[in-house]
């Protein structure tokens, strides 16, 4: 494996970090900022945004610039956020901060994962991969934690200045370690690929990954005050229960990724009503610490678990268009990323308390089911392409134009593999 590929991963765990971290730092940030904390959590919902935004845009219109000139200025602009953030004087500075990163984040995946992909013999591509995922489950192991407890004993901006300098490392290995990588010869026909948005099965793939990441994540958003004033924990303990979120994830993604070749739609309907119950569980007994805590590691886990999955399916049914595909993935999850942070705050807001996000989510997680069931009863019908049923004329088009794009569909996937 060339090392430029772990300079990628090593960039994946700042870009990671920096998407994540303000779970743990949303109390302090609302102290110094003056505001709530369900406007702190906006910053979540910022993030998210500018990542369903330039996902899809910098795919495209990145494909005809030099890779290694594009990821030098994309990590370098995301870098610059991060140091935006850490000086933000107002909340609506930090705010635009968090947008500008975002559509830098986006942008270094779709071209990063492309890099990475065409470094490497066509068997290794799942191994490069992997590497760069594994820099976006490190940053949920201790990315994010580390966050929070430098937040705790330093303040929230250190948290953004320890980012700021991991992007200054990576931007070094990027400029150093990365090769020149020719363009395709063959350009994206972006007319045919946009014909995607007509398969109501894509569609139904964007509302599924969105409602179950979004469920997840309402809550998790709001992780940190319902651990202190609600289950009663100490601020010091918070990094931790992070941690142990990311341990979840880190184990759920390496399972779900064994068993959702094969059994896809098991894994969606499994994995989204386990998060389901985690967080009707998390609504229940929040008041209890030992609860909270064997539940934010269970909510990782089901939640990573899905992820895959999710990926998966909308190759399934948009393999032809494989420029958008990857990057649709990318902006759906960063929907649910956007939408679930804004409910929980919005109930919160509605002085419901913090336990009332997990009940939030978990209405979005039911939705997510009931668009599993719909997505797998067209399946079923011959609808669409993909695994767990359904060979119909139109199955067998899309994998045969799956099959005839060869290098385009693999770096197309790549992208999708982020969230």
């Amino acid at each position: 494996m060339p090392l430029a590929v772990y300079i990628l991963g090593l960039s994946v765990f700042a870009l990671g970090t920096s998407e994540f971290m303000l779970s743990g730092l949303l109390p302090p940030i609302a102290d110094d900022m003056n505001v709530s904390i369900p406007q702190a959590g906006l910053l979540i919902s910022a993030f998210a945004i500018g990542m369903v935004v330039g996902a899809p845009l910098l795919a495209v219109a990145t494909l005809r610039l030099p890779r290694r000139t594009t990821l030098i200025a994309l990590i370098s602009v995301f870098g610059l956020g991060q140091i935006a953030g850490a000086l933000a004087p107002t909340y609506e500075v930090l705010f635009v901060s968090r947008v500008v990163s975002a559509l830098a984040c986006a942008g270094f995946w779709a071209v990063g994962a492309a890099v990475a992909i065409a470094m490497v013999p066509v068997n290794q591509r799942a191994r490069a991969m992997a590497v760069m995922i594994g820099g976006l489950s490190i940053a949920n192991v201790l990315g994010v934690p580390m966050g929070a407890f430098l937040g705790e004993h330093l303040g929230w901006r250190s948290a953004f200045w320890a980012v700021g300098a991991a992007s200054a490392v990576a931007l070094v290995g990027v400029v150093t370690r990365i090769p020149h990588i020719p363009l395709p010869e063959r350009k994206p026909e972006l007319k045919r690929e946009l014909a995607i948005y007509r398969d109501r099965q894509v569609w139904l793939a964007i509302v599924i990954t969105a409602l179950a990441a979004g469920g997840v994540f309402c809550a998790f958003s709001y992780l940190a005050p319902l651990l202190t004033d609600v289950a009663g924990l100490d601020s010091g303990w918070v990094p931790w229960i992070l941690g142990l979120f990311g341990v979840g994830a880190l184990i759920g993604t390496t399972i779900g990724g064994r068993v959702a070749d094969a059994h896809l739609f098991g894994v969606l309907l499994s994995g989204i009503t386990a998060s389901t119950v985690f967080l009707v569980a998390l609504a229940l007994f929040a008041s209890s610490q030992v609860a909270v805590v064997a539940l934010a590691f269970l909510l990782g886990l089901s939640a990573f678990f899905t992820a895959p999955a999710l990926n998966a399916r909308m190759f399934n049914v948009a393999g032809a268009a494989p420029t958008l595909a990857g990057a649709t993935t990318t902006a759906a999850f960063n929907l649910g990323n956007t939408s679930g942070p804004w409910l929980g705050g919005t109930v919160i807001d509605a002085d419901f308390g913090f336990a009332s996000t997990a009940w939030a989510g978990a209405a979005m997680t039911v939705l997510a089911l009931a668009a599993v069931a719909v997505s797998l009863h067209f399946q079923r019908a011959g609808d669409s392409g993909g695994n767990g049923g359904g060979t119909g004329p139109r199955s067998r088009s899309r994998l045969i134009a799956k099959s005839t794009t060869g290098a385009r569909i693999a770096t197309g996937s790549d992208s999708a593999t982020r969230s």
